[in-house]
């Protein structure tokens, strides 16, 4: 179910999508539900939801309304700024991406809309069906921003407040964790999401640089290199954006070479097939099993029997 804000937030672009001429502050104060009565506690409220719209990259346009004297600011979303160009993407790529929507999906996320909008034709069978399902948590897409995009992330956790370099973030056992250096504590920490309290910032992209050594930080990034298998050497290509952050979980355990397209070619020393195969299909389709055989068919075989599972 979605949160207050979000619905909020989701009533807000859809008046503001709909709407023939800018709509004022107060105009939007009486239209969408969950707005504070009093004005100050409304302003305040209305300058969040306007910097998350911001945030997510929707073209909130501020216009004098027409008519007014002496004028007056109103907002709108222009629906061909908010509406997604032609990428145009090849059958074969709209089959792999509808691959990649149906085979795992977020809790209550609807990924055919968005096949739909890149004109992946959805049958009936296809509407209703997915392989597997990860829960989703508070906060979600920010912290996947602020891990993709190195953002500095500020938030309280277990009554304190933290400040933290985040470096991965991993679903495990129906849970969603954030990993990254807490300098309050000054090392490495895990935090689960939905223990977080309220709400959580995140600073400019770029804003942090953390170098990861598993050898000084105590969270488990080498799973598949901890088993009792026979030990093969994997090559794994991760490409961009995900190649950096690639290159920082492996930290020092993994030969690594850098193409000339940004991609990262990983040698990694595998003694666990299943800690190996959940850290290749974290990084979705932006990673290749390059070899051996054996450890990109048993990918293939796992993704072919949850598909199967899920008929």
């Amino acid at each position: 179910m979605a949160t207050p804000k979000l619905e909020r937030l989701l009533d807000l672009i859809a008046e503001l999508l709909h709407t023939e001429r800018p709509l004022t502050a107060e105009q939007l104060q009486g239209r969408i539900p969950g707005y504070p009565e009093d004005w100050d506690s409304f302003k305040r409220s209305f300058e969040r939801d306007k910097a998350d719209l911001r945030e997510m990259d929707i073209p909130l346009r501020i216009e004098t309304v027409p008519g007014t004297m002496p004028a007056v600011d109103g907002y709108r979303i222009d629906q061909e700024e908010y509406g997604l160009p032609d990428p145009g993407l090849e059958p074969d790529e709209l089959a792999a991406i509808h691959l990649a929507a149906t085979a795992v999906r977020l809790d209550g996320a609807d990924v055919h809309t968005g096949l739909r909008k890149l004109g992946g034709a959805i049958g009936h069978d296809d509407a209703v069906r997915g392989s597997a399902t990860l829960t989703s948590a508070p906060h979600l897409s920010q912290v996947f921003e602020a891990v993709g995009q190195h953002r500095q992330m500020a938030f309280r956790y277990r009554d304190k407040d933290r400040v933290v370099d985040p470096f991965r973030l991993h679903h495990e056992r129906g849970h969603w964790y954030v990993q990254g250096h807490d300098h309050d504590a000054g090392q490495a920490r895990s935090f689960r999401l939905d223990r977080v309290q309220g709400e959580v910032t995140v600073g400019d992209a770029d804003s942090v640089e953390v170098v990861v050594d598993p050898t000084q930080h105590p969270i488990r990034l080498d799973a598949w290199a901890i088993g009792e298998d026979e030990p093969v050497e994997a090559v794994l290509r991760v490409r961009p954006p995900q190649a950096t952050l690639a290159a920082r979980l492996v930290g020092t355990s993994a030969a690594k070479e850098w193409d000339e397209d940004g991609s990262v070619v990983l040698t990694l020393p595998v003694r666990s097939v299943d800690g190996f195969r959940r850290f290749a299909l974290s990084f979705l389709d932006a990673a290749e099993v390059l070899g051996p055989d054996a450890l990109r068919d048993d990918i293939v075989h796992w993704l072919e029997a949850t598909a199967q599972g899920a008929d």
